[in-house]
């Protein structure tokens, strides 16, 4: 079944067809909501309250247009929404205490410097050039895709990839030279 037939399966009442759904662009869905709160257990929340809303929506679903922009919105408006309610309620951080069995010191390091210099380099761009390039870099979505989501011209979502691009070279360029 498609997308489509999926949908109109979970109008129906079938919760096993949304299932598919979610299981099919749940992924995706915490990437963009990611990309947004830059934050993993908030991104979490935010696709959990995104689903719902598309579950209790679904009934409104046109099945001429495709599904995942439709769902992808609805994700990115409740991170957007949890973003706001976020800066309301600023909290202090729980320090990490918990230790890691897998990498090594020196490449626990790499990678926490390289995972520092990639939310630095994202959170310096503009909101719609991150969501761009991570739906675009990291999800494998096309132009066309992007911009039905943030419901801008495709041109737009052309020119944020590419200005997003060479910020995110220029924040990581001095990571290789420090590495060496």
């Amino acid at each position: 079944m498609d997308d489509a037939e999926l949908a109109h399966a979970a109008a129906r009442g079938d919760p096993d067809a949304f299932g598919r759904l979610i299981d099919q662009h749940g992924i995706a869905a915490r990437r963009a909501a990611r990309a947004i709160l830059r934050d993993d257990d908030d991104a979490d929340d935010a696709v959990q309250e995104g689903m719902l809303a598309a579950w209790r929506a679904i009934d409104r679903y046109d099945a001429a247009r495709p599904f995942r922009p439709w769902l992808m919105r609805i994700v990115v408006n409740a991170a957007l929404d949890a973003r706001r309610r976020s800066r309301v309620r600023q909290a202090e951080p729980i320090a990490e205490t918990l230790e890691s069995g897998g990498l090594g010191p020196d490449r626990w390091a790499e990678a926490a410097l390289l995972r520092e210099k990639i939310d630095a380099g994202l959170a310096e761009l503009p909101e719609r050039q991150r969501i761009a390039l991570v739906l675009f870099d990291a999800e494998g979505w096309g132009h066309a895709d992007i911009a039905a989501t943030l419901g801008v011209p495709e041109g737009t979502v052309r020119s944020y990839v590419f200005h997003a691009r060479r910020a995110m070279r220029k924040a990581l360029g001095t990571l290789a030279e420090g590495m060496k």
